[in-house]
């Protein structure tokens, strides 16, 4: 599967506790990485020597993609929320 175009949903929503250019503490969820381009929701670093493993082994699937965005944020926010560290 392809990435939406003009998503962007899957460097905002989850939390990345591992360091990434420009974030050397991770992100948290909800957070637009600083790799994201605003304005078309693309990465900036995509497919570059520095691109993080942690987005590599962050394939589209269509369960969690979603036939939408909308979809897709929902999704991807259960996904964050179901597994959260217990306190």
């Amino acid at each position: 599967m392809k990435c939406r175009s003009g998503c962007g949903v899957c460097c905002i929503e989850p939390s990345i506790t591992q360091a990434i250019p420009g974030l050397p503490k991770g992100k948290a969820a909800g957070e637009l990485c600083v790799n994201l381009d605003p304005d078309d929701f693309s990465c900036r670093i995509w497919g570059q020597a520095d691109y993080p493993d942690f987005c590599r082994g962050f394939q589209p699937e269509a369960w969690i993609c979603g036939d939408n965005r909308d979809q897709a944020l929902e999704i991807i926010r259960f996904l964050e929320a179901d597994t959260r560290p217990k306190s």
